[in-house]
């Protein structure tokens, strides 16, 4: 199976493809600006450097959010246009899960994206004999309120790990509230296609799998032009 993978939910553009659950080839830009005027050579050029094109593809990632307001629509377009013209179905993932696969070791793992102003977005995984099962849906939460929920379901005779822009800007909250946790290493913090690709592959081949041919974007927050408009922080 062929699987696009898409994330344009962070400052990175990133796109993948692979067979099953093996990379085949990978491309990136990290000028979140341009994700509009980028993502189609990006995906052109690397179909064209696999030998591919998208009558090759089985199945279409993409990132579903939260993250980038503007990135997200950019992405979920990408692959809704490719579906309808190419009847491809699309598994959506979000930013949080995608983080979660960034750590291969057994482990509680709590993923924490940054949303300015001591806000995160957040979810919690545990990881197990390479099965990811979630404990905890993402929200959009406080930085104390999401070391209150760590605290409480993190488990004494399993490693955690932090993942996530948020855990960096947040370190020192972080370890100091949090006892016995670690820290990801700079890569493992970064969102990628390649994580995308590797759930939605995991999803396809769970009892729950449904073919879908459209996804919607995850926000869980106002954006800061409603946040302004109807007079909130």
């Amino acid at each position: 199976m062929k699987i696009l993978a898409i994330d344009t939910s962070s400052k990175i553009c990133s796109i993948s493809i692979l067979d099953n659950n093996n990379i085949i080839a990978e491309k990136h830009n990290d000028e979140e600006t341009t994700h509009s005027q980028k993502l189609m050579p990006l995906i052109n050029n690397l179909l064209d450097e696999t030998n591919l094109t998208l009558d090759d593809i089985n199945l279409l990632a993409c990132c579903q959010g939260p993250g980038s307001f503007t990135g997200i629509r950019i992405g979920i377009s990408t692959v809704k246009a490719f579906a309808d013209v190419k009847n491809i179905p699309i598994i959506g993932v979000t930013s949080l899960e995608s983080l979660a696969y960034n750590i291969k070791e057994n482990s509680i793992i709590a993923t924490i994206i940054d949303a300015k102003n001591e806000n995160v977005y957040f979810a919690m995984y545990e990881l197990s004999n390479n099965s990811y099962k979630c404990i905890y849906e993402p929200t959009a939460a406080t930085i104390s309120d999401s070391i209150q929920i760590i605290n409480n379901l993190k488990n004494i005779d399993k490693k955690l790990v932090l993942v996530g822009d948020g855990s960096i800007v947040y370190k020192n909250i972080l370890q100091s509230n949090i006892l016995n946790c670690s820290f990801a290493s700079d890569i493992e913090n970064n969102q990628t296609s390649i994580s995308v690709g590797l759930s939605a592959y995991d999803k396809y081949n769970s009892d729950s799998y449904t073919k879908q041919y459209s996804i919607s974007p995850i926000y869980l927050k106002k954006s800061q032009a409603e946040r302004t408009l109807s007079g909130e922080n």
